[in-house]
């Protein structure tokens, strides 16, 4: 990437923004269309002749007059989702967001340079560091590559938020504050905020106009570090933005009228680049299990995380380390593609620095002191008793499916990201003797500040092809029809969300003009079929792909009876991510997981077996 970046210097990062397309509104008939033929894996056939009345009437009636109100606001922006995306799908959201929405995972230098090893937290916090403070560098100059689908320029706007981003709490919704510019827009802030033993301290990244270096990191680390270990633990504010928001918001207010030096300090965490979370724990990684490290990303010690940044870096005590973020202002590819940039770098230096061992003379790190009373203190106490007692619901499960990857699927001549899918439908229907409504995301970044859509992969040719595999009657010749044409389906659903045309983003526009216009909520979304076949964030599959790199993280998961299942597809293996509530007695993860891994097996064999 490095060298990429230095031939495409005359290419910008954020040149094609104004060119890109605005994101369209697909015909009304034909959302209606897709929608009836996904609710029906759910439905037994009166009821789906009852659903199909109500779509027609919809069609017809209610539903033409939004659908024209919608054509009319997407006339005057161009991109009719972005806002309304932001608010109901993170900002409106009152439960705790650091627990229900961030996503996160570990780092794959355990799989090279890095395997774990204690004492080497902050000499690995500091290199990695170094270069994600560089790939902040390339982004200010405009030199990461714009990056592309095919040959079509994808919409870079989401890398702004990666720095200098923090979600803020409100009393009904959260807001973003963003304070990221390129050089040619301006100054942006340069600063780091550390939090260790709960106390938090911030130092500058930039010394009379130059970076610092990972020996000079590496000075300032190890100082908060040695403060920390020799002196009691601090109050552990961070743990309040694990809060259900309002709560937060109001404690938040409260910290403000408590001392007008709290909001200074507050805004110097929402203002830097990103947060370095030093944890104490030591947890468990190999190359075929992320099990426990990916369990503390998403639920460690709260004391240390400031669940509001839009990016950080956990760094534990052996070297293991991990990102973790805020869903709203991102989705997990951009972080991916930065990610994968530090991973090329500290691996080409063989996790080594091999510049400079000077030090020059600088500023020592600040401690960010707030001023707290009892009342603080308790609520802090409160708030990390809430999140454990939830995190302790979590289950997940971390491993590589070892046996192949996409080098085989390929050969075969599937999609491999399809290939996953059909798997995961073809488990949940083993452990569960029925379909499962599952969210898989689209990525709709050919369109101006595109984010994402629904692929709802429980199709009716899903669902005929599980059953067929679970038939012991059936032969291999009718399975291996039905795979390919569920292939097929899957397929064409992906592009036709890729290219703006799915129908789960349009469904929610119109809901939001009927409220926007103080109109009753239509039929068709008080209708059973709406909420089984995953509407209204129902989905029990809450599933994506994390991309073809090393990189595989994951999020919780959706609904409490549900799953979360990510994956990152290699070559030679499918690394997966999976969750579940212990509280649910039907889920488990690690019975859904093992189970993917079983029917990825079946469905090798299915074609090796006809080709023979």
């Amino acid at each position: 990437m490095q060298k990429q970046v230095l031939e495409s210097s005359e290419e910008r990062t954020f040149q094609y923004q104004d060119f890109l397309p605005s994101l369209p509104v697909p015909p009304l008939d034909e959302s209606l269309s897709k929608y009836l033929d996904s609710v029906k894996p759910f439905l037994n056939q009166e009821e789906y002749q009852r659903t199909e009345d109500i779509v027609k009437k919809f069609k017809n009636g209610i539903g033409k007059e939004l659908h024209e109100k919608l054509l009319e606001r997407a006339k005057s922006r161009r991109n009719w989702l972005e806002d309304w995306w932001l608010n109901v799908a993170y900002l409106d959201l009152r439960i705790s967001t650091q627990i229900h929405c961030n996503i996160g995972g570990p780092s794959p230098c355990v799989e090279h340079c890095w395997p774990p090893k204690e004492g080497t937290q902050i000499e690995r916090a500091c290199i990695n560091t170094w270069h994600t403070l560089k790939f902040w560098d390339l982004l200010r100059k405009e030199k990461v590559p714009v990056e592309r689908s095919l040959d079509e320029v994808l919409d870079m706007n989401q890398f702004r938020m990666i720095f200098c981003t923090c979600k803020i709490p409100g009393v009904t919704r959260d807001s973003i504050s963003h304070y990221f510019k390129t050089e040619a827009e301006g100054e942006c802030p340069s600063h780091l905020v550390v939090l260790c033993r709960g106390r938090v301290f911030a130092f500058d990244a930039i010394h009379e106009g130059n970076m610092l270096t990972p020996p000079e990191i590496f000075r300032q680390l190890t100082h908060i570090q040695k403060t920390c270990h020799s002196e009691p633990d601090g109050p552990g504010l961070a743990a309040l933005t694990s809060s259900e928001r309002t709560k937060w918001a109001e404690l938040r207010e409260y910290l403000i009228n408590l001392d007008p030096k709290n909001l200074t300090l507050l805004e110097k965490i929402q203002r830097s680049l990103f947060a370095i979370c030093l944890d104490d724990s030591s947890p468990h990684a190999t190359p075929e299990n992320y099990t426990e490290v990916s369990r503390l990303t998403l639920g460690g010690d709260p004391t240390v995380r400031w669940g509001d940044k839009s990016y950080s870096s956990i760094f534990f005590s052996n070297g293991i380390f991990s990102a973790f973020c805020d869903h709203s202002p991102f989705d997990a590819m951009a972080l991916i593609s930065m990610s994968h940039y530090t991973e090329k770098n500290i691996l080409e230096n063989e996790g080594k620095w091999k510049g400079s061992n000077t030090v020059r003379d600088i500023p020592w790190p600040e401690e960010l002191v707030f001023t707290v009373d009892q009342k603080i203190i308790n609520e802090i106490g409160y708030a990390k008793e809430v999140y454990y007692k939830k995190v302790s619901d979590l289950q997940l499960v971390h491993y590589a499916f070892t046996s192949f990857g996409k080098a085989l699927i390929k050969k075969q001549k599937f999609h491999p990201d399809t290939f996953v899918q059909l798997a995961i439908q073809l488990a949940y229907y083993k452990c569960h003797g029925r379909p499962g409504c599952c969210y898989e995301t689209a990525m709709t970044r050919r369109f101006y500040h595109g984010r994402t859509e629904t692929i709802r992969s429980c199709t009716m040719e899903a669902v005929e092809w599980c059953k067929s595999m679970l038939d012991p009657s059936e032969s291999t010749y009718q399975r291996l029809q039905l795979m390919y044409r569920a292939f097929a389906k899957h397929n064409k659903m992906r592009s036709s969300c890729e290219n703006g045309k799915g129908f789960d983003r349009h469904l929610l526009g119109l809901l939001l003009i009927a409220q926007e216009q103080g109109l009753p909520v239509p039929e068709l979304y008080m209708d059973n079929a709406f909420t089984v076949s995953g509407g209204g964030g129902n989905f029990v599959l809450s599933t994506s792909l994390t991309g073809y790199t090393r990189f595989n993280g994951g999020a919780v998961p959706m609904v409490e009876h549900g799953y979360g299942f990510f994956y990152s597809i290699r070559d030679d293996r499918i690394v997966t991510n999976c969750s579940s509530w212990k509280s649910c007695p039907e889920t488990d993860a690690e019975v859904l997981c093992r189970t993917v891994y079983q029917c990825l097996q079946d469905m090798i064999q299915l074609t090796i077996a006809a080709q023979l």
